[in-house]
């Protein structure tokens, strides 16, 4: 028990969990106080001392099940090494599932789709996976587990069509009812997907460890998500989690006060503190600093490429408008545009973006990213927005499709600003490759990689108070 634990935090650490090992000790004594058999409760005492945020209980509860799996029947290793299939002690209760075959296994999914009865979904994941979901191996004579070859036999969305003409029996279709099915049926067919997915790692764990299958098969934590492959999903996560970074970065950047000075001698107070001494000023009186606060200007690359790390930008700029004063964005591919309109204080982010993306003009005549192009239009067209009291923050990947880059103009722009910053959401590793000329604008402009949230998080840190 004690080494697993010892791989079961390590692999915690290596999903993106911060465990120290105070945290590693307290949840190995904790172990001592509950009963090893209720799973349940052994999952909520390590949850108690090794988790710090909600965010990262979906992780630590797929780590959780490859290290302390349920107890379904025979072992899939042992299963190998006899060469009968794994025994499920609950088939036998479940009458049309005892043989499983796909078209067995279609009518319990669909009548799970349509009635929503969770008792049945373990079962039936387990036995879905035990039909389909063994493949060939990488060496000869191995075996494996596949989540897609299960979820290709299975097919749960071509039982769409049959399940609506159930559920909305004398209904007319296509309206509000027909929304709310489909919408119920998807939900449905995603948690037996998700329960397929848990049972295949399970299988995988045991043919070969645990902390393999958690290196491949666990989801990074959303501060390890890529911005450039983030999905729909990551994107809600996203700006549930931009907020307080977002603060962070406004206090660095308008923040600019002079550390260990005082301000400006108070000599009113200090004369009337004199009094008590028979007026003689035996302490004198500083007014407080006030923090002097900079205007925020942000260029935001807009183009395919970088698809999912331009949504995360409208998520930041948006973020920020909340935090400033006053902020000014623009947004370009080949043409510019000020987005600013498109971000009013107190407005829905999601009916916004969703909006701009249909009338922001940032496409010109080939709608390829030009770097160059954007930015002498912006110093043509604004030349007085950025002043000795404005921070610029670019956001892009510096693939100018081989275009001029406007060196001189981002130069003189740099210059004008009191701070400038550029995120580049392409791993370092990776610039100046193909029509990359990172390098050529981190000479202009300080260049920092910023993939995903943590690095944004180290990003907003390392920023030193400006003094």
């Amino acid at each position: 028990m004690l080494d697993r634990h010892v791989a079961f935090v390590a692999a915690l650490r290596e999903a993106g969990l911060t465990v120290s090992v105070a945290e590693g000790l307290d949840a190995a004594q904790a172990m001592g106080t509950v009963n090893l058999l209720d799973r349940d409760g052994l999952r909520a005492a390590l949850a108690a001392t090794l988790v710090k945020r909600q965010l990262h209980r979906p992780t630590f509860d797929t780590v959780f099940d490859l290290f302390y799996p349920p107890v379904t029947g025979e072992s899939v290793a042992a299963a190998r090494d006899t060469g009968t299939p794994p025994r499920d002690p609950d088939a036998a209760h479940r009458g049309p599932l005892e043989d499983p075959t796909r078209d067995r296994i279609r009518a319990a999914l669909a009548e799970f789709l349509r009635d929503g009865d969770e008792a049945m979904l373990d079962g039936l994941a387990r036995d879905a996976v035990a039909q389909f979901g063994s493949v060939p191996g990488r060496a000869p004579g191995q075996r494996s587990w596949s989540r897609l070859s299960v979820l290709e036999r299975v097919s749960a969305q071509t039982l769409m069509a049959t399940l609506l003409d159930q559920v909305l029996t004398g209904q007319d279709r296509g309206g509000l009812a027909e929304r709310r099915a489909r919408t119920m049926i998807n939900d449905r067919i995603a948690r037996f997907e998700q329960r397929v997915e848990a049972d295949v790692r399970r299988r995988l764990a045991e043919l070969t460890d645990p902390e393999k299958v958690a290196r491949t098969a666990v989801r990074p934590s959303i501060e390890k998500v890529s911005f450039l492959g983030a999905t729909r999903t990551d994107l809600v996560a996203l700006r549930r989690e931009i907020q307080p970074l977002a603060r962070r970065l406004a206090a660095r950047l308008t923040i600019d006060q002079h550390h260990g000075r005082r301000g400006q001698l108070d000599f009113r107070r200090t004369m009337r503190s004199s009094l008590s001494s028979g007026g003689v000023p035996m302490e004198t009186h500083y007014r407080p600093k006030r923090p002097n606060k900079t205007d925020l200007v942000v260029l935001c690359d807009l183009s395919d490429s970088v698809t999912s790390f331009a949504h995360f930008t409208l998520l930041l700029v948006y973020a920020l408008r909340e935090q400033f004063t006053r902020v000014r964005a623009f947004g370009f591919v080949d043409e510019l545009d000020e987005l600013t309109r498109f971000f009013p204080p107190g407005g829905d982010v999601v009916e916004q973006v969703t909006r701009l993306a249909s009338e922001a003009d940032v496409t010109w005549l080939l709608g390829r990213t030009d770097y160059g192009r954007a930015f002498d239009l912006f110093a043509k067209r604004f030349p007085d927005v950025i002043g000795p009291k404005t921070s610029l923050l670019i956001l892009g990947d510096a693939r100018s499709n081989y275009g001029d880059l406007a060196l001189p103009t981002l130069e003189s722009l740099a210059a004008r600003a009191k701070h400038s910053y550029w995120l580049n959401p392409e791993r370092q590793a990776i610039w100046d490759t193909g029509d990359s000329r990172a390098s050529d604008y981190d000479r202009v402009v300080p260049m920092v990689e910023c993939r995903n949230l943590a690095q944004l998080g180290e990003f907003v840190r390392d920023l030193a108070p400006h003094r």
